[in-house]
């Protein structure tokens, strides 16, 4: 029997096991249902259903179609009055009604049912299994499950509560009915646990879907959970990078010199910190092997890209290209990763590092911060959203996201940052701040300043894990509420590049584009912050 035949003779017995099979409430399937626990099959299905093309390493590239990032208008919390109370209602977490979200999930269980062919996944989140959940894919896109299955851990875990996704991205939506505002529709029905995805088939919706529902449930485990990468370095320390996307958590993080435990989702319980994820989900514009090599090598066989094109006379990656969206994206299991944490878990952090990116470069290169100004920041989260991460967003834009994670965080910020003051107080961590955007000038415009180079900022962060800055000299700055490091001895970093003002051709210019910083940061101050 011919390779071909045997894969033919496979999925016709995987057929008839999954003609009955039943979809949540009982629903049966009208096609297969085919379980997604191998990747070459689910690469093979993809290629065979016209989803993707392989790359000339073995990648499989998609489209996402017209949605290529989060859509957040179109994101909402069902209002249930059990758990209404412990959800931070509002722009982030627009509500929707119980009677409102069922008539949407039934319209995508319904057009799941009726696919003739579904796919699958039972894997679990959060490598400490005292405080994980089993989380269950439905798709009708075999790529979406080749992601899942690169993103979340593989398998199921006896004795944990299971999260069900229903990720209907080819059905869209009906506006001005059930709820929906669009033809897009991310619902989170957190009591019940369930998760609705209509009318977009960019997959980062179903990692972030994850990534809320632990943000909502793990608090009342004792958990804090952070939207922040981890590494460990041959002495054992942790290390934690908290940071918008396009700030340089994945980059950061795949340090050849220390293993990563994960580059986007953990928690910090009694214990220590532990990874959510069984893979990462990686920004691959303008990706070179020189400056990302763990990165680049990833991205192989039984890993997957987003909305990369192809040069037109080989199957290799074009990273530069941007004619379909800047936020291109890789997927990739952590196995791919020779340098990683195997059970992905690690200690308490020695170091917490901010990541912001400022486009009006005025904040420093690095800064350190007390405990109580690590709270003012934590809550700020300043950076700037990086273009392409959502739809509309065309040029970096100056944005405040508590927690620098405000958009998968369903309870009240200021919730999670007593959590952190506690554990800081706790385990003695230090915390800096670490801007890997603009010097010299802001973003553009007149006078405009360049973007930190990698070297430089993977200079400074080396430098803060080798606890060579704890001692450096500060300068107190109040009206960013952090210390400026005067000189850094012993570290390489020339004093000249750690005065964010005297690189500025024009150092009134400087004066006022701080000045106009600070009002945004007062402005944007928290009300609400623990006691």
């Amino acid at each position: 029997m011919t390779r071909g035949e045997s894969l033919v003779a496979r999925d016709l017995e995987m057929v008839e096991k999954s003609r009955a099979h039943s979809l949540p409430g009982g629903v049966q399937a009208a096609g297969s249902v085919l379980q997604a626990t191998d990747s070459p099959e689910l690469v093979e299905h993809a290629i065979r259903r016209g989803e993707g093309l392989l790359t000339s390493r073995g990648a499989l590239t998609v489209r996402t179609g017209p949605y290529t990032g989060r859509q957040p208008k179109d994101r909402f919390v069902v209002a249930d009055p059990a758990i209404a109370d412990t959800i931070d209602w509002g722009a982030v977490n627009q509500p929707v009604d119980p009677a409102q979200f069922e008539s949407l999930w039934q319209k995508g269980l319904a057009h799941l049912a009726a696919q003739p062919e579904l796919f699958d996944l039972r894997a679990h989140a959060g490598a400490d299994p005292a405080h994980s959940v089993n989380v269950r894919v439905i798709t009708d896109q075999a790529w979406q499950a080749l992601f899942s299955r690169c993103l979340f851990r593989q398998g199921a875990l006896p004795g944990r509560p299971e999260v069900t996704i229903l990720a209907a991205g080819t059905c869209p939506a009906t506006p001005a009915a059930g709820g929906a505002r669009s033809e897009v529709f991310v619902g989170l029905d957190l009591a019940a646990r369930r998760v609705l995805i209509l009318g977009t088939r960019y997959a980062g919706e179903i990692k972030k879907s994850i990534f809320s529902f632990l943000n909502w449930w793990l608090p009342s485990q004792d958990v804090l959970p952070m939207h922040c990468s981890a590494t460990v370095g041959a002495a054992g320390d942790t290390a934690l990078y908290f940071g918008l996307s396009g700030t340089g958590k994945t980059t950061l993080s795949a340090d050849p010199r220390r293993k990563l435990i994960g580059d986007d989702e953990h928690g910090w319980s009694p214990s220590g910190v532990f990874n959510f994820e069984g893979g990462c989900y990686a920004k691959t514009i303008n990706l070179r092997p020189e400056s990302e090599p763990e990165i680049h090598q990833a991205l192989g066989f039984g890993s997957l890209l987003e909305n990369v094109p192809l040069l037109p006379d080989s199957r290799e990656p074009d990273f530069s290209n941007t004619a379909w969206t800047e936020n291109t994206r890789g997927a990739y299991p952590l196995s791919h990763i020779p340098g990683r944490v195997p059970d992905s878990v690690g200690g308490h952090p020695a170091h917490v590092i901010f990541l912001t990116c400022d486009a009006f470069g005025v904040l420093p290169p690095v800064a350190a911060l007390s405990p109580d100004e690590a709270l003012h920041h934590f809550l700020l989260g300043y950076t700037a959203k990086v273009a392409g991460t959502e739809k509309g967003v065309s040029e970096p834009t100056a944005t405040f996201s508590a927690c620098f994670g405000a958009p998968f965080m369903p309870r009240d910020p200021s919730t999670y940052a007593a959590m952190l003051r506690d554990r800081l107080r706790r385990h003695g961590s230090r915390v800096w701040l670490v801007n890997t955007g603009w010097a010299g000038g802001p973003a553009t415009g007149p006078g405009a300043g360049s973007r930190m180079p990698l070297a430089f900022t993977r200079g400074i962060v080396d430098a803060i894990l080798a606890d060579k800055l704890n001692n450096a000299p500060l300068r107190p700055n109040p009206m960013f509420r952090l210390s400026t490091l005067i000189e850094a001895p012993g570290s390489g970093i020339e004093a000249l590049r750690l005065d964010p003002r005297r690189l500025w051709a024009d150092p009134e210019s400087y004066d006022r584009a701080a000045a106009d910083l600070a009002e945004r940061f007062r402005k944007a101050s928290p009300e609400k912050t623990p006691a």
